[in-house]
């Protein structure tokens, strides 16, 4: 496996991120060593891609762009308006990644982060159905763009709908685009499957992102997740994509209940960056 791009989500950071934010940040990202950041979407007016580009081209960062499921965003919902209103701003978020020549917007676009509860199997097959066909216009957009949508499988605590690798996998097959995959994340991954690495060998050429994230959503390295079967299951499957380090912090206006950080998981939040990026370089040197 050759080495990946290696990314930081600017939720480390700050939020909302806006292009003052990114102006902030991108230059230290280059600086530590980082080949890409990622830019989540909280509200479209927040950046212009246009404004950055310049940007990150100075500093030799490739970006890729986070859709951002707040309430009452969902591609799954029974509500036309909502799900209007979210294909629409899908739409923009591709245009946004293809403005910045990034070839990938991810997240959990298919309903609302934080809607959990049971769902019964008839009124699951019904939310599917709903979300297979609502996704159809958003992914003939990304493909005439040549953007691709990453689609992220979330734990339990923030989502009933997608938990697994398994249960996203069969979405993808009903969908059955080529502009679709998946963002697989292991803060999510520990919870919810019971074997990390024979996951990411299911999704296989159909994972385009990757989050490494620590078992606590801090820096990667030094948890109790098992990195060296990640790396080597990312190798046997041939992914060619970029890794990128997520955390936050409790100020995030978007997601703050839904990823319940309440403390500090690092003396900074500079250190989730740092130590992370090292610790990802010296995981992947070995694969090479």
């Amino acid at each position: 496996m050759r080495q990946p791009a290696i990314g930081a989500n600017l939720w480390i950071w700050e939020s909302p991120v806006t292009t003052d934010v990114i102006r902030r940040h991108a230059p230290r990202l280059a600086e530590w060593g980082f080949d890409m950041i990622e830019l989540p979407v909280e509200y479209l007016e927040a950046w212009d891609p246009a404004d950055i580009r310049p940007l990150l081209e100075e500093h030799g960062l490739n970006a890729c762009v986070c859709a951002v499921m707040p309430k009452p965003r969902s591609l799954s919902t029974w509500d036309t308006y909502a799900v209007l209103g979210s294909q629409s701003y899908m739409k923009a978020c591709i245009d946004k990644a293809a403005t910045l020549d990034a070839d990938v917007v991810a997240g959990p676009i298919y309903d609302w982060t934080g809607n959990t509860g049971a769902i019964p199997p008839e009124f699951r097959a019904e939310l599917v159905q709903r979300l297979v066909k609502n996704l159809q216009p958003v992914l003939d957009h990304a493909a005439s763009t040549g953007v691709r949508l990453a689609i992220e499988p979330l734990n339990r605590f923030e989502t009933s709908l997608f938990n697994t690798v398994e249960q996203t996998m069969e979405l993808i097959q009903k969908v059955d685009h080529p502009s679709l995959g998946l963002l697989l994340d292991t803060f999510h991954m520990n919870i919810e499957e019971r074997d990390i690495g024979a996951a990411i060998r299911l999704a296989g050429d159909r994972l385009f992102h990757f989050h490494a994230c620590g078992n606590d959503r801090g820096a990667p390295g030094g948890d109790n997740i098992d990195w060296q079967s990640i790396r080597e299951a990312l190798g046997d499957i041939g992914y060619d994509g970029a890794v990128s380090i997520e955390s936050f912090t409790s100020a995030n206006q978007t997601i703050a209940t839904a990823a319940s950080i309440w403390r500090p998981l690092a003396q900074s939040q500079d250190d989730i960056a740092v130590d992370g990026l090292a610790f990802l370089n010296s995981l992947f040197e070995t694969s090479r």
